[in-house]
């Protein structure tokens, strides 16, 4: 059974913290312990977690603000995402283990979501589908590496949609280009569909 503060920590990483409009916000400890039934000792104790993370900010007097996503750290998000999933497919193609019927799974659930309101579960599938194509290398270090990137980059897509009309429509048909490549066996063509992906939600975000 989770202890308090690794409740407390889920909660505020895989909810509050990827949540868009909470970008730059203080956060209510009081609040937050009684949405999920704890007290405010493990809430502080995991905001200073998060705040060796640098996902929040801890502001003497004021208390714990959501960081916000800046220019340079989406860029280099995306580009530490490119390395690891350009690796990720070029790995998986090699030794015949590429995740096709899995991708195309998630794919296909993606494709019966949207709409603004159905846009968090929308990316909570994009990073299912990214974070399988790198769990399918089999390296557990690798794994928690890429893992550790959720929080960030869920925000950053859901952020991505609310920026530009249509978005959805595209990173679908930029996952197809992805599956195809890999269903293939076309390692070049993966990492060029990997590499145009992460251009497009890059130059999405940066221009919102």
């Amino acid at each position: 059974m989770a202890s308090g503060r690794e409740k407390a920590y889920a909660y505020l990483k895989d909810t509050v913290l990827t949540d868009p409009a909470m970008q730059g916000e203080f956060l209510s400890e009081q609040d937050i312990a009684d949405r999920i039934g704890v007290s405010r000792t493990p809430i502080r104790e995991a905001l200073l977690l998060l705040a060796a993370e640098d996902l929040v900010e801890l502001v003497p007097k004021r208390g714990a603000r959501v960081a916000s996503l800046s220019g340079r750290e989406i860029t280099e998000l995306m580009q530490l995402r490119g390395i690891v999933e350009r690796y990720a497919a070029q790995h998986v193609i090699d030794t015949g283990q590429a995740p096709v019927r899995e991708l195309g799974g998630f794919l296909e659930r993606q494709r019966a979501l949207s709409g603004p309101d159905q846009a968090k579960e929308f990316i909570d599938v994009d990073h299912l589908f990214h974070s399988s194509l790198v769990s399918a290398v089999g390296n557990a270090l690798l794994d928690r590496h890429y893992e550790g990137l959720r929080s960030r980059q869920v925000r950053a897509g859901v952020v991505a949609l609310y920026n530009q009309q249509g978005r959805q429509e595209a990173v679908l048909d930029e996952h197809r280009a992805i599956v195809d490549a890999l269903a293939a066996g076309d390692a070049q063509a993966a990492c060029a569909a990997i590499d145009s992906h992460l251009e497009s939600t890059l130059k999405v975000l940066l221009a919102g």
